[in-house]
């Protein structure tokens, strides 16, 4: 069981949601220090002014666009210089937009910016280095998971987020660097990212038919996924997979993403 207590803590997308929640809850689990970037100015400054009455010092907001990486790394080096390592890191900073004006910033926010945060983290924290260790959890979805006509950019970019984290999360990998990367898949979810200015279709018409959709699956509380994050940062190994759907006990679904990567694998073996 990992201990968050005294952990110096990064979140990207991290000033409202499920990233907002989780800033909260890592705090209330002891986290010595929480970074908070994201590109909602407002939102982010409004959270550390909210939580720096009852954790003074504790917690500071970054405005970060995480495609860029100058602005990315900083941050990584700012953390370092003033706390002298980074434990845990939630690469949590997404968009879920198919429309052919923003399919390519949710493909660079989605996945490029994602593993370039995770390599540099990794590179940061690894023990074999100047770290010692941690935990690098990466946000995909159920999206991942599923198939979805109205939404394939968005799940291709969280099926990249899928395969990218379990490879690099491989066993041999975190025993050489001290460094666990896990992903988490969230199902829907009570936050803004369900409204129509912010989740659509790679074809405007198909807006109806998306909603429709959404409204067979269970909707979850920001609460509920955030706690599910924080539980399985504490129990899960790397190269693990997480599902925080319908309010329902975070669970561990390794063995059947592994038991379906195995089939397919049976295919070309």
């Amino acid at each position: 069981m990992y201990n968050l207590n005294d952990k110096i803590v990064f979140i990207t997308g991290g000033a409202a949601g499920i990233g907002a929640t989780a800033v909260k809850l890592f705090l209330e689990e002891g986290a010595k220090h929480v970074t908070i970037t994201d590109t909602n100015v407002t939102a982010g400054r409004q959270l550390e002014k909210e939580l720096e009455t009852k954790f003074k010092g504790r917690v500071k907001f970054v405005k970060c666009d995480v495609r860029n990486d100058e602005e990315l790394f900083d941050i990584y080096k700012t953390i370092i210089d003033d706390h002298g390592f980074i434990d845990v890191v939630i690469n949590n900073a997404g968009i879920a937009n198919d429309s052919i004006d923003v399919y390519r910033t949710a493909l660079n926010v989605n996945i490029n910016a994602l593993i370039t945060s995770t390599l540099r983290a990794r590179d940061l924290m690894r023990t074999d280095r100047s770290g010692r260790g941690g935990i690098i959890m990466n946000t995909s979805s159920a999206a991942a998971l599923t198939q979805n006509r109205f939404l394939p950019v968005y799940c291709a970019t969280k099926s990249a987020v899928l395969q990218f984290s379990i490879c690099i999360g491989a066993q041999e990998n975190y025993e050489k660097t001290g460094v666990k990367v896990m992903t988490m898949c969230y199902g829907v979810t009570d936050t803004s990212i369900l409204s129509k200015e912010t989740l659509k279709p790679f074809d405007e018409e198909m807006t109806d038919e998306l909603y429709d959709c959404i409204k067979q699956f269970p909707v979850q509380s920001a609460k509920s996924a955030a706690t599910g994050l924080i539980d399985a940062c504490k129990r899960g190994d790397s190269g693990s997979v997480w599902l925080a759907n319908d309010n329902k006990p975070v669970e561990d679904i390794t063995p059947v993403v592994k038991k379906a990567y195995g089939l397919l694998t049976s295919l070309v073996i």
